[in-house]
């Protein structure tokens, strides 16, 4: 493994230790995670997502490769739900569990992993996942929730209003939207949500620190494993099965296969805390997985390169 990558992974869980050790201490309050997760994820992160897509053009991204990443993904997150519903998990518990074995930590390690290897023309390929990413998969974990919570008993209708109308699926059809007139987002609303949106990853990691200082790993430390995993092994197989079937070859696999094989992201904390479901188990998925990730990455790398 690179010293880059090391680092990279060293800093990622000092800033979730400074967490941990900021719940340790008191200092923020007693309820700091669930609040420092709802800013987050109804504040910081709807920014984000607008901000991003407001810049996207839908025309001019890899279809083929963004195919072959994300059918795969979205099957083994509906699997992984069905499984878990079908052996009795209610709630959106299941749709944490989709998500947590699905949801790559693209940003914080992606980024700089994929610059490190393969210079701009795979950070270029490796932006155009980003930019679907949280599009597609939370968006579909949205759903999935809204249908657990609602137990089939409401209708069709509330369903999909409460999907639209949510601090993740909003901000991305306004930003589709917005990106449609062809106007440049004005200079101090693109500092505001630049502003807002720079924060997503820090409070994230902080957020994991938190939950950690919270909830332990006693209790969840085997599903955890079994998700981190699935994440780890699992989901970059099928990436890379796909793209073996289609034929896709070359540095579109080669990225393709490695954002499938980065650790679970801190999204899947936040939507775990919006729906107050599986936080404690979510936060196990990601320390497991960053820590796995460092034996993981180098296998991968010898598999696609």
């Amino acid at each position: 493994m690179s010293t880059d990558l090391l680092l990279k992974l060293v800093a990622i869980f000092a800033v979730i230790a400074i967490g941990f050790a900021a719940g340790r201490a008191g200092v923020v309050g007693p309820n700091a995670a669930e609040t420092l997760s709802a800013a987050t994820f109804n504040i910081f992160a709807p920014a984000l997502l607008f901000r991003t897509m407001a810049g996207v053009s839908l025309a001019t991204l890899p279809w083929r490769m963004l195919a072959v990443y994300f059918v795969p993904t979205v099957l083994l997150m509906l699997g992984v739900y069905g499984w878990q519903k079908w052996r009795g998990g209610d709630g959106v518990g299941p749709v944490v569990r989709g998500l947590s074995v699905t949801f790559s930590n693209m940003v914080q390690l992606g980024i700089p992993v994929v610059t490190a290897l393969f210079g701009t023309a795979g950070l270029t390929l490796h932006i155009a996942l980003i930019s679907l990413h949280a599009v597609i998969l939370l968006t579909t974990a949205t759903v999935l929730a809204e249908i657990s919570r609602n137990d089939g008993r409401s209708l069709i209708g509330q369903t999909v209003r409460r999907s639209l109308i949510h601090p993740v699926t909003l901000p991305i059809l306004l930003g589709l939207a917005y990106h449609a007139t062809g106007l440049p987002i004005p200079g101090v609303i693109d500092d505001v949500l630049a502003g807002l949106g720079v924060a997503v990853v820090p409070l994230s990691l902080v957020t994991i620190g938190l939950s950690l200082q919270q909830y332990g790993l006693r209790g969840s430390g085997r599903t955890a494993a079994g998700l981190a995993l699935t994440k780890l092994v699992v989901h970059p197989l099928l990436v890379l099965t796909t793209a073996w079937l289609v034929g896709l070859r070359g540095l579109p696999l080669t990225i393709a296969v490695l954002c499938a094989a980065l650790p679970t992201g801190a999204n899947v904390l936040l939507f775990a805390g919006r729906y107050r479901s599986h936080q404690g188990e979510a936060t196990a998925t990601i320390v497991f997985a960053t820590f796995a990730y460092a034996v993981t990455v180098t296998a991968w790398l010898f598999v696609v390169t």
